[in-house]
């Protein structure tokens, strides 16, 4: 940490504690080599590849010529979206909440952080199932609170069970995070994982942030249960996370939410104020003409996805050393690594999962997002938001470096 002469620190302890996204870093090599034209294929992207469906972007459009939209407006969002999210969140889970319980945030990360914010006192500790995205844990310490890891495996579709969290459970422990479908794993909950948890949390008087951002990206009849509805007794210590980003291919948008308590969305919406006013109104009106067109678009989407999902596993599964758990949900695969390290491969040799990464991006021009930024070594996550065309390519570079073709099967 630098300092100045006066011998205080140019940056807070607290900026400089927290870790860069790995997830960007990876996008942001891959993009270097690209413009110094390398021809590298990228793994990494943490969003659909599909242009925002054309009625929102006409929504957007109309209402760029809307004087309205030129103002500031409500800090907790339009008063229209914010009741389009109710009657969305009663019609997708089943889970009645009233527009005033509803703050509409500079998406969905912005929602991760604000909840912790509001909810975290220094010293509080947050149940955080790994492998987990790389934010949360930096949200938390942002917040003042400590992030403590609870492992989970591929027994469990790497969702934590009961004697986990109890294990790792203190008289600190104040929020238990859940996220269901998973970013990185590609995991879902069963209703009686979620069932069990729930009951934890209430026995054990925790709150609970669940992040919903891709309950509409599951797969094999896999269904997506929202936590709070299956135990309703939580509704009143539950937090609900969720935004337009991966249902309509709307991350550059910025629109996510946060669904509370009414004392917990009125405090959030006092921050808020403070910190970012209203969200974007072109986007929220965009955000409004998404949720009320139903969802034809992101069915669209899936049935692309699962393609992808079944050829990815198929490709990484067939690549000695490499065995890769089917993910049922997001756009994500998640393959144990650890065959391919300690074994030379074009002229290194990787002894973790981050140096095997370094390895890959720099010998076959391949970029993945390493385990270790998920709290999970010897992992790696592959997103398959990419053609079908890059995925066969690039795997094919992979397996090339590891010494074999690919092909379906083992």
């Amino acid at each position: 940490m630098t300092v100045t002469a006066t011998g205080r620190a140019r940056v807070s302890r607290r900026a400089a504690a927290v870790s860069p996204s790995a997830t960007l870093a990876i996008d942001a090599q891959a993009k270097a080599l690209k413009a110094a034209g390398e021809d590298v294929v990228v793994f990494g992207a943490g969003e659909p590849d599909f242009p925002t469906p054309a009625y929102i972007v006409e929504a957007a459009a109309e209402a760029c010529r809307d004087p309205r939209n030129h103002k500031y407006t409500p800090t907790a969002g339009l008063p229209e979206l914010r009741e389009a999210i109710s009657a969305k969140t009663k019609r997708d889970s089943g889970l009645e909440v009233q527009p005033g319980q509803v703050v509409v945030t500079n998406g969905g990360k912005h929602a991760v952080a604000q909840a912790f914010e509001v909810l975290l006192d220094a010293g509080d500790e947050v149940l955080v199932p790994a492998p987990y995205w790389t934010t949360y844990p930096e949200a938390v310490k942002l917040a003042g609170g400590e992030a403590i890891p609870v492992p989970t495996d591929e027994s469990t579709g790497f969702m934590p069970t009961v004697d986990a969290l109890m294990s790792h459970a203190s008289e600190r422990t104040k929020v238990l995070l859940f996220v269901s479908p998973s970013n990185p794993t590609g995991g879902v909950a069963t209703l009686e994982q979620i069932s069990e948890i729930g009951q934890l949390a209430l026995a054990e008087n925790w709150w609970v942030i669940t992040d919903e951002i891709y309950e509409h990206l599951v797969y094999e009849g896999r269904t997506q249960h929202s936590l709070p509805a299956v135990v309703p007794e939580l509704q009143e210590r539950c937090v609900v996370l969720n935004g337009v980003a991966k249902t309509y291919a709307m991350t550059g948008w910025r629109v996510g939410w946060m669904i509370a308590p009414p004392d917990v969305a009125a405090a959030a919406a006092n921050v808020q104020s403070h910190v970012t006013s209203n969200v974007n109104n072109v986007a929220q009106r965009a955000a409004l003409a998404a949720l009320g067109g139903g969802l034809d678009a992101v069915a669209e989407m899936r049935a692309v996805f699962d393609r992808r999902r079944r050829l990815i596993v198929s490709l990484l599964d067939s690549i000695d050393g490499i065995s890769c758990p089917v993910p049922y949900g997001a756009f994500y695969a998640f393959p144990n690594l650890s065959g391919l390290l300690g074994r030379e491969m074009g002229g290194g040799v990787a002894r973790t999962s981050a140096e095997l990464a370094s390895l890959v991006l720099e010998k076959a021009k391949v970029a993945f997002v390493p385990g270790e930024a998920f709290g999970a070594p010897g992992y790696g996550r592959f997103s398959y938001a990419l053609s079908d065309e890059d995925i066969v390519r690039g795997l094919a570079r992979l397996a090339e470096l590891a010494g074999e073709s690919p092909g379906p099967g083992r």
